[in-house]
């Protein structure tokens, strides 16, 4: 590892908290080059809901490569795009009842979120938007001016302008109702904030602390982004293609946001795609006013193309996904139950978080994890919670394994620190 360390930035994080060198992955096994086997409840921080290597994906991505195929085309129209565009037009919009134009914005998350962001701002001729505590939406100086965690902020290193942050749903206790608190600032004409081009929200914070909203408090919000002439805007970046149960992560709560923003297991492979999806009647852009190099990458479109065919045809693998979430709750709770020490577990589908209240002991779990043979990532204001986030598709032993492996180094690590 050394190598790593004498040649690449300091800013490395995953490297650190995971260090060996992975050569070969199937499916939610990772091996590294000195033979070790890890389960991977990472998976790509969501960019892997199918697993590594999903032969049911690569069978597609090897076939149009040795097609010569167009893999680099800018915007430009291809086979790969119109498949991929009618194909989730008839299997995920339409069984959905959904109307949407496609923006296939630069490569990661970040950017398809300044491309929200940025035309909230030209439909509305408003600057500011509404984002919420403990929010996370990316890197880029205009999302993570909308993300709430101080550490990533300070590291921009410019002021942070345009955003105002309302308290997340549960964030002030049980007996408060947050929407109503956003509600009479924003209709208060002395209530000091600006009205807003957009209100920004996640269903599920996932780097927050996997924080869930109640279907009644995202109703809330979509509501009053409606009467305050804002755009409602969902993340569903992380929590999105499954993640949750449902394909969208706003499903449950019957949302119909103006703008969504996917990207991570869009491609179904780990290969780089974000897009919009936008209401009709909202496609005010100029032709080229908002472009990319990398926007709309032919192969991973293949790759999606293939993901939407395989295991979104019909309500199979949701109902799978729901079945194998609710079994890994009632695992996790039997732990936070066991052990006491004020633990507790939140989350949807398969995406899941076991606060361990003390920043601490999540470090040193999720460390013990990873010697013993699982990836678990920490999120939550201070690293606090230990995040589950395996493949939708992993094996149930391979399940139940890792959850074992979660347990003895919670065990350990509770006896150490």
């Amino acid at each position: 590892m050394q190598i790593f360390e004498n040649l690449e930035s300091n800013v490395r994080s995953y490297s650190r908290s995971f260090p060996a060198i992975f050569s070969l992955a199937r499916g939610s096994i990772l091996l590294t080059d000195d033979g070790r086997k890890i389960i991977d409840f990472l998976a790509g921080a969501g960019a892997l809901n199918y697993g590594h290597n999903n032969h049911r994906i690569r069978a597609a991505i090897a076939e149009y490569l040795a097609s010569d195929a167009i893999v680099h085309g800018l915007d430009m129209a291809t086979p790969a795009k119109l498949e991929f565009m009618e194909t989730f037009s008839s299997i995920i919009l339409r069984q959905r009842d959904m109307q949407y134009r496609f923006q296939f914005t630069g490569p990661t998350g970040a950017n398809a979120i300044e491309a929200a962001l940025k035309l909230s701002r030209k439909i509305t001729g408003r600057q500011n938007v509404i984002s919420f505590t403990r929010g996370y939406h990316g890197m880029s100086l205009g999302a993570i001016a909308a993300s709430g965690n101080r550490f990533y902020r300070t590291g921009s290193a410019v002021p942070l302008s345009g955003v105002s942050f309302m308290p997340y749903d549960g964030y002030l206790g049980p007996a408060i109702d947050t929407a109503d608190y956003l509600r009479k600032v924003l209709f208060d004409e002395s209530g000091g904030i600006d009205r807003p081009a957009a209100i920004l929200v996640e269903t599920v914070q996932g780097e927050g602390g996997i924080n869930v909203a109640r279907n009644e408090w995202l109703r809330s919000i979509e509501s009053i982004a409606k009467n305050i002439g804002a755009l409602f805007i969902v993340d569903d970046i992380q929590m999105g293609c499954g993640r949750t149960g449902e394909f969208f992560s706003f499903e449950c709560a019957a949302l119909s946001p103006d703008i969504v923003v996917l990207s991570k297991s869009i491609s179904g492979y780990g290969l780089p795609l974000s897009m919009l999806l936008i209401k009709e009647g909202l496609d005010l852009w100029q032709p080229g006013e908002h472009g990319g190099t990398f926007r709309g990458n032919n192969l991973a479109l293949v790759a999606a193309t293939a993901a939407i065919n395989a295991y979104w045809r019909c309500r199979t693998f949701s109902e799978g996904i729901q079945r194998m979430g609710d079994l890994t709750r009632r695992r996790l709770d039997a732990i936070a139950s066991r052990y006491g020490n004020g633990f507790s577990v939140r989350g949807r589908g398969m995406a899941l978080g076991f606060d361990c209240q003390k920043p601490e002991l999540a470090e040193v779990t999720a460390r013990k994890a990873f010697e013993k043979g699982l990836i678990v990532e920490r999120c939550g204001a201070v690293a606090e919670v230990v995040k589950i986030l395996p493949a939708l598709t992993i094996d149930l032993e391979i399940l139940n394994q890792g959850l074992e492996i979660f347990e003895e180094a919670l065990t350990e690590a509770m006896k150490q620190t």
